[in-house]
């Protein structure tokens, strides 16, 4: 096991503004939310949060605003012992914005995402904190930024020999091929998964099936999250393993598949085998969406002691 895993997020970050609602709204509909919060976010802020509150030595290659959002998540970043050494601002642009709003009861969500100054997040950007990059043992990206920022974010890792990516292809959109070709391991959730291989999956075998066609498409390991049903494991060419996941009552699963990522990360770096460190990484998402909020909802390494022993 490595004592103090080596990984680096190259992404978003972003503010959520956070209203509880007593259902999701429908199209053309008003409704009264209350108990509004604000809080930071973005999937890659988060994932690199996660990752940090375990214990890892994170860094992060993000872009922020000049403004009150930037400058407070900047601040964020090292309470939480982020290495900021490639935080940038662009000075045009505001920071990246979430706006939430959260069902009670359910704990499901509805999210609209303002991408502000992640969009300005550059390929030379990326070229420029490469040390970042080749320093660590893992680097993730998401869909947040520019495609071709995280393309040479892969390239970066590819070219250093010994660095391992990951990919979360979310929130779901279209994005270059050549990314899974750079992707070690691919970590979709349903919805996504159904996206990339253009079709609904509507059983097991239908998941599976979409496992095994990402793989063809360059990432050795696919793994599949699904809520509150568990993960999906395809690794190399192992038999695929569903790993459940704890049943509970949610408050809040925003920012779930998010720690969901970072812990993986984490564990992965540390010396875990792709499936244990997927089933463990299962269990801290599922304490997470115990309690309201994103990153706040995240537990620490002495809250999940249990779970990393």
């Amino acid at each position: 096991m490595t004592d103090t895993p080596r990984i680096c997020m190259v992404g978003s970050s972003n503010t959520d503004l956070i209203a509880r609602v007593p259902r999701l709204p429908v199209p053309g509909e008003t409704l009264h939310g209350h108990n509004f919060q604000t809080g930071f976010g973005g999937k890659g802020a988060n994932q690199a949060v996660m990752a940090a509150r375990l214990g890892a030595q994170v860094s992060v290659v993000t872009k922020l605003g000049r403004d009150s959002f930037g400058e407070n998540t900047l601040v964020n970043f090292r309470e939480q012992g982020i290495d900021t050494t490639h935080v940038l601002f662009d000075e045009q642009l505001a920071s990246g914005v979430a706006l939430i709003a959260v069902e009670e009861g359910s704990g499901q969500n509805s999210i609209v995402i303002v991408p502000g100054a992640n969009d300005a997040l550059s390929p030379q950007d990326v070229r420029n904190a490469s040390a970042a990059i080749t320093s660590a043992q893992i680097v993730m990206c998401q869909l947040e930024i520019p495609d071709k920022t995280t393309l040479e974010a892969f390239h970066v890792a590819k070219e250093a020999g010994n660095v391992r990516t990951i990919f979360n292809p979310a929130p779901a959109a279209a994005f270059r091929e050549d990314i899974l070709r750079l992707t070690d391991i691919l970590i979709p959730n349903e919805v996504e998964a159904g996206m990339l291989v253009n079709r609904k999956l509507e059983s097991d075998a239908d998941i599976i099936a979409a496992a095994y066609e990402l793989q063809a498409r360059g990432p050795q390991t696919v793994v599949i999250t699904l809520g509150s049903r568990g993960v999906l494991v395809v690794a190399f060419d192992h038999q695929p393993q569903m790993i459940p996941a704890e049943k509970v009552q949610a408050v809040d699963t925003t920012g779930a598949g998010d720690s969901f990522v970072g812990s993986f990360a984490y564990l992965l770096a540390s010396g875990r085998a792709v499936a244990e460190a997927a089933k463990r990484a299962s269990a801290i998402a599922t304490r997470s969406v115990l309690k309201p909020g994103t990153q706040r909802s995240f537990p620490w390494r002495a809250e999940v002691l249990d779970i990393l022993a």
